[in-house]
């Protein structure tokens, strides 16, 4: 599903910084892996050229069998709105728009009809738990019920990967169990799970985890106790 090979970012500037040095991976649909190391190890630059939301200055990356190179912004734009779904950090929800139809922001101009639409949101909101929260407002809602609102968001086009980066940063480790929780769920439904973390404990709730220090992998396993987040909420 997801290739890449020698991948390099370097940002110019008088002294040009390598965010990416030769990474080379092949993620497998249905995968859920977690992308860790410190602040500045290239996570999230890595996470965004997976997700084409940038490009690398050198290497071949390709999602599907066709490559980034390959393809022009608008073409990238297409794939990006049909495969790809994302979470992040901060949760980017409309403050004076309901929790309904911020879901439904990525069908916007998607030629699917209103009342499809709004089925879709619903289902959606259903698959993280918010149905009784449809015509609320962010302000309205927790941090950890606006963090779902982003996935049912990332996920009402039905991606076939989903991008998560830190997307339990920012809530208290109940929320953050629930978020996992979720992400969990929707691996095992089939989605490939690309989540971005500086923590371990989270980490250790994907199947994969690959590591990186100063742009480049130094190490990438199978979890072999694999953490379900499930039981941290039933504790």
């Amino acid at each position: 599903m997801i290739e890449a090979k020698d991948i390099k970012k370097i940002y110019p500037g008088i002294v040009p910084t390598v965010a990416l040095d030769g990474v080379s991976f092949v993620i497998k649909e249905g995968e859920f892996v977690a992308i860790v190391g410190p602040s500045g190890s290239g996570k999230s630059t890595l996470m965004h050229i997976m997700g084409f939301l940038d490009r690398p200055t050198s290497g071949v990356y390709k999602f599907r069998g066709k490559s980034i190179d390959e393809l022009d912004d608008d073409q990238l734009a297409r794939i990006r709105n049909k495969e790809m779904g994302f979470v992040f950090q901060s949760f980017n929800l409309l403050p004076r728009t309901t929790v309904l139809d911020n879901v439904k922001l990525p069908l916007l101009y998607s030629g699917i009809a209103r009342e499809q639409q709004d089925r879709m949101a619903r289902e959606a909101l259903e698959k993280v738990g918010l149905s009784h929260r449809l015509f609320h407002y962010p302000n309205q809602l927790s941090g950890g019920e606006q963090q779902r609102v982003a996935i049912a968001r990332a996920i009402v086009n039905h991606p076939s990967v989903i991008f998560a980066d830190e997307p339990t940063g920012n809530l208290d480790s109940k929320s953050g169990q629930q978020i996992m929780d979720i992400l969990q769920n929707l691996n095992d439904q089939g989605h490939t799970i690309i989540l971005v973390t500086h923590e371990k404990y989270t980490a250790q709730m994907a199947k994969r985890i690959i590591q990186l220090k100063d742009g480049r992998i130094v190490d990438d396993q199978i979890v072999a106790c694999r953490r379900l987040a499930k039981d941290g909420l039933i504790k």
